[in-house]
């Protein structure tokens, strides 16, 4: 007896399932645009930001003034595919990882 009931409440919506889809598609169209405005606002800015920060690294070269992520400043002594080799005072050098770069500074700034 229930069971009947319990099917006869649900047909009508099952023969309504147009304006059922609508609503899902409506119901998802809020995630959708928080995904692409999330997108655009962080993911794609990161992307770039990585990208031109590969080709700093990339584009180096022996005698290029640097400043390091541990707030070293130098000059590119010697490169090799890993690591860079940074005279930060005459006759001190240290060798660090590629990536541990940040910044290429104007020639002449480290004195």
């Amino acid at each position: 007896m229930f069971i009947s009931s319990a099917f006869a409440q649900t047909a009508p919506a099952a023969a309504a399932s147009g304006g059922d889809m609508m609503s899902t598609l409506g119901g998802m169209l809020p995630l959708v645009l928080m995904f692409v405005v999330l997108y655009f606002v962080m993911i794609r800015p990161q992307m770039k930001k990585q990208k031109e920060h590969r080709s700093m690294i990339d584009a180096l070269a022996k005698g290029d003034e640097i400043a390091t992520s541990g707030g070293l400043l130098g000059k590119v002594s010697k490169l090799t595919e890993t690591t860079i080799t940074l005279e930060i005072a005459n006759g001190v050098e240290v060798q660090l990882q590629r990536h541990a770069v940040v910044q290429v500074l104007p020639k002449g700034s480290i004195k």
